[in-house]
């Protein structure tokens, strides 16, 4: 334990040291690759998202087939909708992703293992899971490790990606960093801002801090208030490599610049490079 309070200290120090000089000199808003990134491209980097509790079947079948019209990543549902989902999305590239200990994270961590595995087992091809929010601001670092450890392990025993959800408006920059690290460790494939559940959402300033801190070799997923292509352009640019939305319809058709464009009229609307 001391030994993992240590490394994690001392690497979030280190951290802070150059973040602190580079955090407000993010990426520029356009890349060469951004610049050419189109609504498609876009599309798929999109995790269409329905999480409210009072979401019915009639809402979940209107989001797979605006999945499939528009060939987003995933759609992001509660587990009970996994099959429903599923069924709908069967045969295509759009993939299942359910949410686990969501949206407080603060459940035991076996019992969060438990349903990512379950959840697996059932046909999830990605998980999102909630970090442990209070355990990780009391620097209780071997908890939080098995906390995360415990859903990769799970996720990557079925063959899916797992990321974990920081909630980074809850926590400080030194806190973000912690675990941010912490999840590299543990095998996890994404960390992501946010629930969208606790008041805070992603910014360009933690989407880039995250980057910063997990290197070119994992993926970071903003999520929370993301609404508009110009939001999505924004975290894109910071590092993002997917976005978790509920309005990923209107994002792409944001890039497209017609509203009402689809995916497939993209050749007669697209207006090239943003």
């Amino acid at each position: 334990m001391q030994e993992l309070i240590e490394r994690v200290s001392a690497e979030v120090s280190a951290a802070l040291a150059h973040i602190e000089f580079t955090e407000t000199r993010l990426l520029p808003p356009a890349t060469l690759e951004i610049a050419h990134l189109d609504a498609a491209a876009v599309a798929k980097l999109i995790d269409h998202t329905l999480l409210k509790p009072d979401a019915t079947s009639a809402q979940v079948r209107q989001l797979c087939a605006d999945a499939l019209e528009y060939q987003f990543a995933s759609v992001c549902v509660n587990s009970t909708w996994l099959a429903l989902c599923q069924t709908l999305l069967g045969g295509s590239a759009v993939k299942c992703c359910v949410v686990t200990g969501f949206p407080m994270g603060a459940m035991l961590g076996a019992a969060k293992a438990h349903e990512t595995a379950l959840a697996v087992a059932q046909g999830a091809q990605e998980v999102d899971t909630v970090i442990n929010v209070g355990r990780l601001k009391d620097k209780d670092y071997e908890v939080v490790y098995a906390d995360v450890a415990g859903v990769a392990h799970a996720a990557h025993a079925g063959g899916a990606l797992a990321k974990v959800i920081l909630e980074t408006g809850l926590l400080t920059p030194a806190e973000k960093i912690a675990g941010c690290l912490i999840c590299k460790w543990a095998g996890i494939d994404y960390v992501k801002t946010a629930t969208g559940f606790q008041g805070g959402g992603a910014t360009v300033a933690d989407v880039a801090l995250m980057r910063q801190v997990v290197g070119p070799e994992m993926g970071v997923k903003a999520a929370g208030g993301i609404r508009t292509a110009e939001d999505a352009r924004s975290m894109i640019a910071a590092g993002a490599t997917r976005i978790g939305a509920s309005a990923g319809i209107s994002i792409v058709q944001g890039f497209l610049g017609t509203a009402g464009a689809t995916v497939a009229d993209k050749g007669a609307t697209d207006k090239g490079a943003y």
